[in-house]
């Protein structure tokens, strides 16, 4: 399989490469979607817990890794994936990032909750799994207060009446087909 290429775009690691398969569905979130992203959470990222439910590339974590996140967990299902992700991880010395290769939903329940401050939620598209991931999230005890959730759709995806009651959307912007939110637990 051919391994592909994106640039970490800040921080501690900025402007070095993290590698990923060509995998079904992976899709990393494009340059410039990261870049609009980490300027909405650049006040929350230092010293953060990050979860990367369906981490893929891995570009998400990294990036909060890279910002100064205290710990970014990145859960993915694809065993070639989760191997570039650690490969990825111990190509750039780090120790702030924990990859485990599991299931999303089987992740949330079988590990005790400790509380996230920030969440990001990339799923692969058509499967109807970033709403579930979005109610298995706050009903299962996974976000600390005010909670900073990152979620990326399909543009034509509808999110209203969709998201946990308590949810508040703070920012949203459409690239392409791709249609993506910073949410707040609250």
């Amino acid at each position: 399989m051919l391994k592909n290429q994106i640039r970490i775009i800040g921080g501690e690691w900025r402007s070095r490469q993290i590698t990923f398969y060509d995998l079904p569905g992976l899709r990393p979130t494009p340059s410039r979607v990261r870049e609009t992203l980490f300027n909405w959470l650049q006040m929350d990222i230092p010293g953060s817990r990050c979860l990367d439910l369906f981490a893929g590339s891995g570009a998400l974590g990294f990036e909060a890794a890279s910002r100064g996140a205290k710990t970014v967990v990145q859960v993915e299902d694809s065993p070639e994936a989760c191997r570039a992700l650690k490969a990825n991880a111990v190509k750039l010395n780090t120790d702030h990032i924990k990859i485990v290769q599991s299931d999303a939903f089987r992740y949330l329940t079988e590990h005790n909750p400790i509380p996230f401050d920030i969440v990001f939620l990339d799923p692969p598209f058509g499967k109807g799994l970033a709403f579930p991931a979005c109610h298995w999230l706050e009903e299962k005890g996974w976000l600390n207060p005010a909670a900073k959730i990152y979620l990326e759709t399909e543009s034509k995806q509808q999110i209203q009446n969709e998201l946990p009651d308590n949810w508040q959307l703070l920012k949203s912007k459409t690239a392409g087909e791709v249609r993506y939110y910073l949410l707040e637990s609250n």
